[in-house]
């Protein structure tokens, strides 16, 4: 068995770390193209604003589907054969959203697409927590977050430069394709990337170790570990693997109580959190959001991208502070900045008046808006943004981490769905203050969750999670 320094170690624990993250980037860069093409399809399908949501929202079901089978499927065929399926699966929908030639057919490859993310949301995270030793865990697994944040600024840059060059989304650009289309043909570019980089990278020794393949998953550990700690760790594997048998969601009921277990239920309340201050409304509609308020298009689209610069500058300082000083402090802080940034967007956009027949604010509260809204994205970005999904790929132990991330991971793209359809509707009926309130008042929720039902997790392995 070849040995090797620690330095060695390290670059390909971070190296296999980054590839795995190649899809939280196509995560982010599916999930944020859509925002350049509404008006696009808008036009090109005739749709209305039920119609128009649907199809924006129409990945999310995908992804829920993507996420709640993603564990069981990983546990049987490996976490990196999932992987390989899902960047398959961004390659076909990458290509059919773009020559899509109504809504249903859109509607269908945007699903197909949605079973990658929603795949990809829960293994990539996962298979990162079981690569990485305990001390790096919270650093590396944000990388996730890193990546995803890169992908929606990427995928704001390539919309607004795409956009630019042929004058609007709508129109020509090359070979008698509108920009829109070139919109979601870019991505072809990191998923056929993504396929490629996964054939090189090891299965999780977890898995591994379950499928019997102690040999290789020894040979896995060696690459992390010295000779005496991958000896040990797979120790640990072992016998925290012979105490369990094949996971079911019937594991996930106490059978003292009858009732769902605690944690299941702080998992679900993460995810759902995570959504409902309205993060997906400024990834989704953030174009369709600024135009709504007096911007042109072009501006609305450089402020994405503006927007998706703040969002990597804060992933990288939760990457600084994950393990320094524990998830939980990061949740409850970046509750508390959201809440009190999404106030002042309430206040600044209640203060819209008509001109022309469409909603426009004044000079200082345009001013006002743009600063709090990139203020709540680093909030957002510095705190739940990443560390729910370290905390989803972590907290639970391991009799019942992949029913319990099925479970988060339809809740947690479910609640996307509700809160993605309903924003069009909301913004025709109660406007933009009636929908930032209600995303205000969750957050004020948020923070008192967090400090009342979640546990630290910071400096613990895997093995070592405990159902209470």
């Amino acid at each position: 068995m070849p040995t090797y320094s620690d330095s060695q170690r390290s670059l390909i624990i971070f190296l296999t770390c980054c590839v795995a993250a190649i899809g939280g980037f196509l995560f982010g860069f599916d999930s944020g193209v859509i925002n350049g093409t509404v008006d696009g399809l808008q036009s090109s399908f005739n749709s209305d604003s039920v119609g128009t949501g649907f199809n924006v929202a129409s990945m999310l079901l995908g992804c829920a589907v993507g996420a709640f089978f993603a564990g069981g499927l990983a546990d049987k065929y490996g976490r990196r054969t999932l992987l390989i399926v899902a960047a398959v699966f961004f390659i076909v929908s990458a290509w059919g959203s773009g020559v899509a030639g109504g809504s249903m057919e859109f509607v269908f490859y945007r699903i197909l697409g949605g079973l990658a993310v929603g795949a990809a949301s829960v293994m990539a995270p996962a298979y990162i927590s079981e690569i990485a030793p305990a001390r790096l865990r919270g650093r590396l697994a944000t990388i996730q977050q890193v990546a995803i944040i890169s992908g929606l600024f990427f995928s704001f840059l390539n919309n607004y430069l795409l956009a630019n060059t042929a004058g609007s989304s709508t129109s020509e650009l090359w070979f008698g394709f509108t920009a829109w289309r070139w919109m979601f043909w870019m991505e072809l570019i990191p998923a056929t990337i993504f396929l490629v980089a996964l054939l090189f990278i090891p299965e999780s020794p977890r898995y591994l170790v379950s499928a019997r393949r102690d040999e290789r998953a020894e040979h896995v550990l060696h690459m992390i570990y010295n000779e005496s700690d991958a000896k040990e760790r797979l120790a640990q594997i072992r016998e925290s693997l012979s105490q369990q048998r094949k996971p079911r969601f019937s594991d996930l009921i106490n059978p003292k109580t009858g009732k769902v277990i605690s944690l299941v239920w702080v998992g679900i309340g993460l995810a759902v959190f995570q959504q409902l201050v309205g993060i997906n409304v400024v990834f989704y509609y953030g174009a369709v959001l600024w135009q709504a308020v007096g911007f042109s298009e072009g501006d609305a689209l450089l402020i994405n991208v503006i927007s998706g610069a703040v969002s990597i500058a804060a992933c990288l300082g939760a990457i600084a502070l994950i393990d320094r000083i524990g998830r939980k402090p990061l949740l409850w802080g970046g509750s508390i900045g959201m809440a009190i940034t999404l106030a002042i967007l309430v206040y600044a956009f209640s203060t819209a008046e008509m001109v022309d027949g469409s909603l426009k604010l004044s000079d200082s509260n345009g001013v006002l808006a743009l600063i709090a809204a990139n203020a709540y994205v680093f909030f957002f970005n510095s705190s739940w943004g990443p560390v729910m999904w370290v905390m989803l790929g972590e907290m639970f132990p391991n009799q019942v981490r992949g029913s319990g991330l099925a479970i988060a991971g339809l809740f947690q793209w479910v609640s996307n769905f509700a809160i993605t359809m309903t924003f069009p509707i909301m913004l025709a009926s109660i406007g933009l203050t009636g929908a930032y309130s209600f995303y205000a008042i969750c957050a004020v929720i948020s923070i008192f969750f967090v400090i009342k039902f979640v546990r630290e997790t910071k400096g613990r392995e895997l093995e070592d999670m405990a159902y209470a």
